[in-house]
């Protein structure tokens, strides 16, 4: 008789026992079905011409008079599947439109989120007094429980692309919301873009400056710093699985961003093939500049300008821009410092070569 199989005469004399502690809410682990420790997200693309139109029909069926924010998530089909409504366990993405003259109102929550901005002509966001202009391939955060709102003095669309640890923080039954006290929109308490002002220089900061925060004190991480850094970055410094990639960084603590959250930057020189590897963190990326694809496990992932994709935890990938002279310029966050404040976040190459 098998160790770890029961008889069916031992199965049936349990089976007042079984019954018994179901009714006290117990239940016997030995009997629950395995499921897999990673795997139920898949790889995804959504393809920005469709992305925008969606939303452009969004805003036909409703406007931010009468709901607190007009987004549209980008759902995991494989969590789908299981009712989990995200696009990975940990973090969610999702494109949030708001039309010229209008105004998201001001509220914070425990979910800690950035913005990577996709369109944005005289559009803002405020976050905790701190107001800044939005520029597409700028990254804006709004760490947990930071109020914050968003306004277009444009005359065009703003859209851009939310990253929020919401799945994460529900899970931990933790989510909590508030609107701005009797207010539509916080007032202005510093100057604008004090933060990025305040850190404009690398390596420096205003004397006697101090900072007692988890998350990052600078507010906005401008695309032209980005840009600039990611075309001076030494090809010595390459990685032979991410070709040119920075980490938008915490200046006070040189950590990620936010505890949860780390966001990156990377230029895939033009005729780069990157090595095969995989980790346990996700990535959400968003394709700034050029053109290419990536091969998440046997899934081709063809990607251009503007469009988003996720390559779930422990799946094999690698990057491809196959055009000879253009380089592309992906942005992408990632729930690495989660898993590395735990303990268990994982990474090998492939050696299979």
């Amino acid at each position: 008789m098998s160790k770890t199989e029961p008889s069916s005469e031992r199965e049936g004399q349990g089976s007042d026992f079984y019954e018994d502690v179901k009714r006290q809410h117990l239940a016997p682990l030995w009997r629950q079905r395995r499921r897999p420790t990673h795997g139920r997200a898949v790889p995804h693309l959504w393809k920005w011409p469709m992305l925008r139109a969606e939303m452009m029909r969004a805003a036909d069926v409703v406007s931010t008079e009468d709901i607190e924010r007009r987004v549209l998530g980008l759902m995991n089909p494989g969590l789908e599947k299981e009712g989990i409504f995200a696009t990975t366990p940990n973090l969610v993405g999702a494109v949030q439109l708001i039309l010229p003259g209008e105004v998201a109102v001001a509220h914070h929550h425990t979910p800690a989120a950035l913005r990577v901005i996709l369109e944005s002509e005289r559009a803002y966001t405020c976050t905790d007094g701190e107001r800044c202009w939005m520029e597409p391939g700028d990254v804006i955060l709004t760490p947990a429980w930071t109020y914050h709102d968003h306004g277009n003095e444009g005359d065009k669309p703003a859209l851009w692309l939310d990253g929020l640890d919401a799945p994460l923080i529900q899970a931990m039954d933790t989510v909590f919301f508030e609107r701005y006290p009797g207010q539509t929109q916080q007032p202005q308490q510093e100057l604008h873009e004090a933060s990025v002002r305040r850190f404009r220089v690398a390596g420096m900061r205003p004397a006697g400056y101090s900072w007692d925060k988890t998350y990052s004190p600078l507010t906005k991480y401008p695309w032209r710093d980005m840009v600039q850094a990611l075309n001076e970055m030494p090809a010595p410094e390459a990685s032979e699985f991410d070709d040119l990639r920075l980490e938008y960084f915490n200046p006070h603590t040189g950590g990620p961003v936010m505890p949860t959250i780390a966001c990156y930057a990377q230029r895939l020189r033009g005729g780069v093939h990157t090595s095969r590897h995989r980790h346990s963190s996700v990535g959400i990326f968003y394709v700034f500049r050029g053109s290419g694809h990536t091969v998440v496990e046997d899934e081709r992932l063809e990607w251009s300008a503007g469009d988003i994709f996720v390559i779930p935890g422990w799946h094999w990938h690698e990057h491809v821009n196959a055009a000879s002279r253009e380089d592309a310029i992906l942005i992408s966050y990632t729930d690495e410092p989660l898993l590395k404040s735990l303990g268990i976040h994982q990474e090998e190459a492939d050696g299979s070569s």
